[in-house]
């Protein structure tokens, strides 16, 4: 079984997402707080639908309390867009901790550096190339239909509207990819 980690998610409806993923994966998932938002909260029920109650799920306080929980030898997986190895070129066993961070910042440098050996990123094209067809969302400071496109792209990432550049994928999309690959890597049924 492997475990997602989510450090400080602030979007309920990702956190519904990868929940559901979690229950068809047989994984478990961590929350580490501070959380953005409250685990009553309808969008994350909504994105979690049925699966929700059938999830494995711990929430630890702070990280110092996570660690404290997965033990000293836990194999940690940090994903960031930092890293020069890819979560391709790691090597996942049962029980491994794959770890994002929030939607917004990611994890902490702080973190990043105290475990800098741990570090994966998963590779993405430039900014410019990925969102080639932003000018037909609208013009920077137009309002109206686009108005939502504008702050976010079509797969939810963060954009900054005057230059139409996403910060990072999906926090849902990263998790799948990174735990199909280890289930990949280990064997999972039907892969």
């Amino acid at each position: 079984m492997f475990n997602v980690v989510l450090v400080a998610p602030e979007i309920p409806a990702n956190t519904g997402n990868i929940g559901r993923t979690c229950v068809v994966t047989g994984s478990r998932l961590h929350l580490v707080g501070p959380l953005g938002f409250s685990l009553d909260e309808r969008a994350l029920r909504r994105a979690g639908l049925g699966y929700w109650e059938s999830l494995d799920v711990t929430v630890h306080e702070s990280w110092d309390a996570f660690l404290e929980t997965a033990g000293p030898g836990a194999r940690l997986h940090l994903l960031t867009k930092k890293a020069r190895r890819t979560y391709a070129e790691a090597h996942y066993q049962d029980g491994d901790y794959l770890v994002f961070g929030c939607e917004s910042v990611g994890l902490p440098e702080t973190l990043l550096a105290a475990h800098a050996s741990r570090c994966e990123r998963i590779p993405m094209l430039p900014d410019a190339t990925s969102l080639e067809n932003a000018r037909s969302w609208g013009a920077p400071g137009e309002r109206g239909d686009h108005a939502a496109l504008l702050t976010r792209d079509v797969c939810g990432n963060f954009v900054d509207p005057e230059d139409y550049r996403i910060s990072a994928l999906n926090l849902s999309n990263a998790v799948a990819v990174v735990l199909y690959e280890a289930l990949r890597q280990t064997g999972f049924p039907g892969m």
